[in-house]
């Protein structure tokens, strides 16, 4: 079976989870600690939400260091599929292993709704599942997801598809070009700031949207991420 790892930092929220989540897609999840300097042998990552190290300093700077993102990084730069979801997505600016930062929302409130997204980029490790232009919804939940870059690296984004997904209906938080997920050049490493982790289960996640509107039916629309990856990786 196809071993996915899962982060835990000291302040991690969301490891159970997205551990879950990983479980109903097909997936083993392996637990990693944050002073682990071996990945054991797992095939993919997740960094999940939270607080690490309580957000001291910047949100997902403290985490950036830890032991195993030593590991990651250099996994991630032999082409291994690593997610990082909300404050994981912090932790990947952070280790430069995605580009731009987050910083504090722009109406300076932490903010927690269902958010509809679209996919921009069907061709990465993560959203393969998908069709490009697929509208989905998740729960969101951050007070630090504003997404920003210089206007030369938002163009470079934009021209090159690195952009995955994009906030539609309402920008939760201030996000350049309602951005909200990216991926390095390879396709492998991705960051969004939403939770499909938490859209995993039948009656438990968000409606499913179609074009703003509720079909009413779904809860499960975030689990086509875990199984993009599971699909790379088993074919």
């Amino acid at each position: 079976m196809t071993r996915i790892g899962v982060v835990t930092f000291p302040g991690t929220l969301d490891d159970r989870d997205a551990a879950r989540a990983v479980r109903l897609a097909g997936g083993e999840p392996v637990a990693l600690w944050h002073k682990d300097a071996d990945l054991h042998s797992v095939d993919a990552v997740v960094i999940p939400g939270g607080f690490s190290y309580g957000d001291y300093l910047r949100c997902g700077a403290i985490a950036a260091t830890a032991p195993v993102m030593g590991e990651i990084v250099e996994a991630a730069g032999k082409g291994m599929p690593v997610l990082g979801i909300c404050n994981g997505f912090q932790v990947l600016c952070e280790a430069h292993l995605l580009p731009g930062a987050l910083i504090r929302n722009d109406h300076q409130k932490f903010f927690c709704r269902d958010q509809e997204l679209r996919v921009e980029n069907a061709d990465t490790a993560w959203t393969r599942a998908f069709s490009a232009g697929e509208h989905f919804t998740v729960p969101l939940k951050n007070g630090e997801g504003n997404f920003q870059a210089s206007p030369a690296e938002l163009e470079r984004l934009e021209g090159e598809g690195h952009i995955v997904f994009r906030y539609i209906g309402l920008n939760p938080n201030g996000s350049a070009d309602d951005i909200a997920g990216v991926t390095n050049a390879a396709g492998n490493v991705v960051g969004l700031m939403p939770h499909p982790e938490h859209a995993t289960e039948a009656g438990f996640g968000p409606l499913a949207t179609k074009d703003g509107v509720h079909s009413g039916h779904g809860g499960t629309e975030g689990l086509k991420i875990f199984q993009s990856a599971l699909m790379g990786l088993v074919g």
